[in-house]
This record gives structure tokens, C-alpha cells and sequence, in this order.
């Protein structure tokens, strides 16, 4: 990762780097979801905290940590900083988790961590004298850090994706799918690619097929974890998908783009539309060799009938079970909901807000023009499949979607297996 002020912090650390054996073995420890075990005890235990998040590559990490210790000099918070590899940071806290470590007492976990980490026993219920008022909180943030119907973690950063288009060949972006494949005539009349997103085998695929699936109405699972993809909703969105590969509206690179060759595609004028990560606005807008510095805008993702489904990308802390000090780590998480840490967070690192009144702050819309666009995709977001199998699930998805797009299965079969395999994952 590099040094930068934009999004990718929190919009592809998670994204770019899953790894299918991030999900290290092993069982939970003596905390339950109910309650019970480690859950039970230190909840009103105050005292100096160990905060464990990821490469603070914005650097906006140890000074929100100052501040709250200049504020509480009884309960100061260390910053522990993992590396900034997903999978790498993913390990770290299993292994401290497993031995039961009393140090981690708040860690960052990204979003599709969390029902794997609950359904473990290894965070704290956030409920009773532990409950956490979520009600300023954009809903979509709050149901990706739930599990079971219980809160287990703090959402501090979000994420969603938006379409990028070239404001200059089409000055009014497309509101539906159907309309934006219709527009790809003047792709083809421009000698250039229509649409990409992140169609390669791996983590972005996952996020790209799910957003198809979930525009047009289908889901992975449902609310108890339960596969559910196997639906005519389901695969009319991944064969919108399949169908736009096969007619060429995706060219036929974009079956190996990540987020990265998707964004250097559209920053080089080779695309007419681009699905990618806010953190893709400031550099198109100021990277020496982009050619769409001045010709380019964002809009929602175009769905079936209005805004799609975006995936929801992001990180919320959570509290371990095993923390000797668990009020202040709860109060910790708090204070990075604020306000205050939540406008420092978007103006100096440009990480996603996950409150809605930030969005529409005339401050931060003069730096990030793209904020409000990127509220309406949140908004309409859903979040990954919540599972504590999510490692087999992500990868019945990618392996499937895949096939379907190479033409390797149809899309019935594809959303077939889908199905078989993340019913055999769990």
C-alpha cells in the first residue's frame, strides 16, 4: 500500500487482500454470544487500553489516540498498528484471540470479519450496560456489524462503490443498468472499453457479483446465514453481468481487472465506465498521467430501476472478551464515532464517515465532492454475506461467477453450484 491521502485505507484494505485462508482454525474461547464466560466479566473495567488497527498509512490513527489521552490521562489508549495486508492483519488477531490475550482489549476488524469473530466467542456482545446507541449511525454500517441480531462492534469506517463516467461523451449518467448498456454505442463509436469492475477470481468478484445479484433482488444468504442465491431474481443479476461479457460491453481485459487495472484503464480515456472505490476520485483528479482529469464525474451505481446494491465495504472496532479494561474500550470506540474524529477522518484521510450528517457538511463536500454521491451508495448498500463461513462462501461465489463469465457454465448452473458450495462451506 502506499502512502496517500485518499480511500484506500478502508475501502480496499479489506477488499484488495481477503485471502481464503485468512480464516485460521481453531475454536472460540470461553466467551458466548449470550453473554456468558469472558463476555461476562471486566464490563465496567477502566484503565490503559491497547487499541489494534491496521497500517495507519493516512496517519490519522495516533493523533485521534492523543487527543483522547490528553483528554484521560487515567485511561490511556496505545495504538498498536498490524501491517497493511487484510489477510496478514485477519491472522494477527486469531492468534491473539486464541490465547486469549488480554492486550488486544479494541481491535479493528473489517466488516466481513465480524459474525466470524462473534460466532467464535471472541468479542463482546454490545448489549445491556455494554449497548451502544447506533440511532446517528447510517443503518447499513450498523446491520454489518451485527450478528444474531446482536451488535458486536462499533462501526468507525465505511465504504461503498460508485460509478465513474466520462461526463464529456456522456453528460447524464445512466440511473439503470439496462440504460447504461445501452450507452455503450458510444463506447464502441469512441473506440473504447464500456464498462469494467472487478471481474477477476478473487475478492472483488465476490463484491461485484453480489452487487448484481442484490440490485436485481436476489441474496446470498439470508439473515440466519442460510444459502438462499438459487432464485430467478439471483441470476438475472449475474447474467447481466455474463450477458454484457459476452456482447463485449465488458471488454474482454476485464475479466483480469482488480480495482488497480480498472482504475488505470479509466484514468488512461480507455473506459466510458468504471465500478471502483471513492478512494479512485483523487487520483484521477490528480495523477500526473490521468487523462480524464477534467472529464470524468461519479454517479450511484446504476441499478434495476434506480440506485444499485452496492457492496458495503468498511471497519468497525471491537471489543475483546478477554480485555481487563472493556468500559474504556467501549468509550474508546464511542469517541471514533464523533463528529470531530469523524470529520478529521474524512478531510485527512479521506476515510468514508459512517454517520450521515458528515456527508452534507459543507467542509467536507468543498474537499470530497463525491461525498454526497457516495452516501446514496452506502445508503443502498448491503453488506457481504454474514456468515462466521464467509472464507467458503467468497469463494463458491468467485469460483461460480467466474465460470459463468468465461462461459464455462450457464448461468442457471453457475448459481446452481453457487448455492451447493456454500451450503457444503459451513
Amino acid at each position: 500500500m502506499k502512502t496517500r491521502k485518499y480511500l484506500l485505507p478502508a475501502a480496499v484494505a479489506g477488499v484488495l487482500a481477503i485471502s481464503l485462508s485468512a480464516c485460521g482454525g481453531g475454536g472460540g474461547g470461553g466467551g458466548t454470544q449470550s453473554g456468558g464466560g469472558d463476555a461476562a466479566a471486566n464490563l465496567d473495567g477502566r484503565g490503559p487500553i491497547t487499541y489494534v488497527t491496521g497500517k495507519d498509512n493516512a496517519a490519522v490513527q495516533q493523533p485521534t489516540v492523543d487527543r483522547w489521552n490528553a483528554a484521560h490521562p487515567d485511561q490511556k489508549v496505545t495504538l498498536k498498528e498490524q501491517t497493511d495486508k487484510a489477510d496478514q492483519q485477519h491472522d494477527d488477531l486469531v492468534q491473539h484471540f486464541q490465547s486469549k490475550d488480554p492486550g488486544y482489549d479494541l481491535v479493528t476488524v473489517d466488516v466481513v470479519w465480524t459474525a466470524e469473530f462473534a460466532a467464535k466467542g471472541w468479542l463482546q456482545p454490545l448489549k445491556d450496560k455494554m449497548a451502544v446507541d447506533t440511532s446517528a449511525l447510517l443503518p447499513a454500517t450498523v446491520k454489518a456489524a451485527t450478528y444474531n441480531n446482536t451488535l458486536f462492534a462499533v462501526p468507525v469506517h465505511s465504504d461503498g462503490g460508485m460509478l465513474y463516467y466520462r461526463k464529456d461523451l456522456v453528460p447524464t449518467p445512466p440511473k439503470t443498468w439496462d440504460e447504461m448498456m445501452s450507452m455503450c454505442s458510444i463506447a464502441k463509436s469512441n473506440k473504447i472499453g464500456c464498462y469494467a469492475g472487478q471481474f477477476q477470481k478473487y475478492e472483488g468478484l465476490t463484491v461485484n457479483a453480489a452487487e448484481a445479484i442484490n440490485t436485481f433482488g436476489g441474496k446470498i444468504v439470508d439473515d440466519a446465514g442460510k444459502s438462499t442465491v438459487n432464485s430467478a431474481e439471483a441470476k438475472e443479476g449475474l447474467g447481466k453481468l455474463v450477458e454484457a461479457y459476452k456482447d463485449g460491453n465488458i471488454p474482454t481485459e476485464g475479466i483480469t481487472f482488480q480495482e488497480e487495472q480498472g482504475r488505470q484503464a479509466f484514468e488512461d480515456g480507455k473506459l466510458l465506465f468504471l465500478r471502483n472505490w471513492p478512494y479512485v476520485y483523487n487520483l484521477a483528479k490528480t495523477d500526473g498521467s490521468s487523462k480524464v482529469k477534467d472529464s470524468f464525474a461519479v454517479a450511484p451505481l446504476p441499478g434495476k430501476d434506480g440506485p444499485g446494491a452496492s457492496s458495503l465495504g468498511g471497519h468497525s472496532a471491537a471489543v475483546s472478551v478477554y480485555s481487563k479494561y472493556k468500559a474504556t474500550a467501549l468509550d474508546f470506540a464511542k469517541f471514533l464515532t464523533e463528529d470531530e474524529q469523524q470529520k478529521f477522518f474524512a478531510l485527512k484521510g479521506s476515510l468514508a464517515p459512517v454517520k450521515a450528517n458528515i456527508y452534507t457538511d459543507a467542509e467536507i463536500v468543498a474537499q470530497a465532492p463525491y461525498m454526497p454521491t457516495l452516501l446514496t451508495s452506502i445508503q443502498n448498500a448491503v453488506p457481504r454475506p454474514v456468515t462466521p463461513f464467509y472464507p467458503g462462501v467468497t469463494k463458491a461465489v468467485q469460483d461460480n461467477a467466474y465460470s459463468a463469465l468465461k462461459g464455462e457454465k450457464s448461468v442457471d448452473q453457475a448459481i446452481a453450484d453457487m448455492q451447493a458450495a456454500i451450503d457444503a462451506a459451513k
